[in-house]
């Protein structure tokens, strides 16, 4: 019996899969059609529409979360490129920072990212560039202390070149690592997307040596025709 990923059944008296399909516009590219005809049939999308998150990225932090337990009541949590704000807004309700379960510690939430980002309740964002030479400085005065998780979901643009991308993407998770490096609590945690395509190794070895466990894992709601997948490094040394 099909589900949705909310667990729903689809299968049954008076239910049907309803797919839209997007015609060819003028002056619109054939990828953008497919592109804009995937996002309409998406059910990661019309669930993230149906609950009110930014985007379906939402439920890839969740689903981490959910297998690693980093996003727990009461940690401080920095969210690298966080626009537009679904890996923030799952990671207020987890770490319960705006204090809605009684009787767990309450956490926080910074966000920062390049370009402006509409205010998220219970989450600090703050326009920066997470690479200038001061901003560990200023997030870990902005939290009042270190943190306990840095997470991102940062891609490179796009160049077309998928070895070029991967090339790319990989360079941009480890300037993260090192800023985490930076900001992080020992026991930490460090949460970054990656590209698939043979250049990871270095980065492995790098947060091989500074956390006790470094795990890749390719969430259910990545697409399974992306090359996109997970590291999730837990135990920070210090």
């Amino acid at each position: 019996m099909a589900k949705t990923p909310s667990g729903k059944n689809t299968s049954g008296r008076g239910q049907r899969d309803l797919k839209v399909s997007v015609k060819t516009a003028r002056g619109r590219k054939l990828s953008s059609t497919r592109w804009l005809q995937r996002q309409l049939n998406d059910p990661y999308v019309k669930r993230a529409q149906a609950e009110g998150y930014r985007g379906r990225a939402a439920f890839k932090i969740m689903e981490l979360d959910d297998k690693f337990r980093f996003l727990v009541p009461g940690a401080r949590v920095v969210d690298l490129g966080c626009a537009p704000g679904g890996w923030c807004q799952v990671a207020v309700k987890r770490v319960n920072a705006l204090g809605e379960k009684a009787g767990k510690k309450v956490g926080t939430v910074l966000g920062i990212d390049l370009q402006e980002v509409e205010p998220i309740a219970g989450a600090e964002i703050h326009q920066l560039d997470f690479m200038s030479d001061d901003a560990d400085e200023m997030v870990k005065g902005w939290l009042g202390g270190k943190a306990d998780v840095v997470m991102s979901d940062m891609a490179a643009a796009s160049s077309g070149h998928k070895q070029t991308d991967h090339l790319r993407i990989i360079a941009l998770c480890e300037t993260a690592a090192y800023f985490a490096f930076d900001v992080l609590e020992p026991g930490g945690t460090f949460v970054a997307k990656v590209l698939a395509g043979g250049a990871e190794g270095d980065l492995q070895k790098l947060l091989k040596q500074k956390f006790e466990k470094v795990a890749n894992i390719k969430p259910p709601s990545s697409r399974s025709d992306s090359s996109e997948k997970f590291v999730v490094a837990t135990g920070f040394r210090g």
